[in-house]
């Protein structure tokens, strides 16, 4: 189901334009890094440069045409608006977690279920509090935040995972 175009919560078009923000302006790089199947994110630019978030330019170079995207003003604030969303409920969320209220929590963290993702790839969140919210609950992060939505290099066991809840030290023995 899409939002309205002036809808001010935190989507997938939020994580495209912060991509290009970044500098990452390649399709295939797009892809890879948010993780989004090619036919999704091709309607997610699509809409975002018709809202005018984006611009598309073709360049034409001696290997061919190239394509230019970069995230104009308002796809700025779209991002800036989202990332405030989000620190806003990373607040909540720690308020609620020191409270020690492990039934507001579950609650909480299920009614937020699609914005936790997006929260870890702009990183919002602080992982070891993070992980220990789950504990609090007796859930593990899977069953909030599926393996294949974590963002590109937090998923290799390095810690952002935490399936197993533990951590792995090297201490040179």
């Amino acid at each position: 189901m899409e939002g309205r175009d002036d809808e001010p919560t935190v989507s997938k078009e939020i994580i495209v334009l912060e991509a290009i923000r970044n500098g990452i302006t390649k399709f295939g790089r797009i892809q890879k890094t948010t993780r989004l199947p090619p036919e999704e994110l091709n309607a997610i630019l699509e809409r975002l440069e018709r809202q005018g978030d984006i611009t598309v330019r073709e360049k034409k170079g001696w290997l061919g045409t190239k394509i230019e995207l970069n995230v104009t003003k308002s796809g700025e604030d779209k991002v800036d608006e989202g990332i405030r969303e989000m620190q806003a409920k990373w607040g909540q969320m720690q308020a609620i977690y020191k409270s020690g209220d492990k039934e507001k929590m579950r609650s909480f963290m299920d009614s937020n279920r699609s914005i936790l993702p997006m929260m870890l790839f702009f990183g919002v969140i602080d992982m070891m509090m993070f992980s220990m919210m789950f504990s609090m609950i007796g859930m593990p992060m899977a069953s909030y935040v599926p393996p294949e939505s974590v963002p590109e290099g937090m998923d290799d066991g390095g810690g952002a995972g935490m399936d197993d809840g533990g951590f792995d030290f090297d201490i040179g023995f």
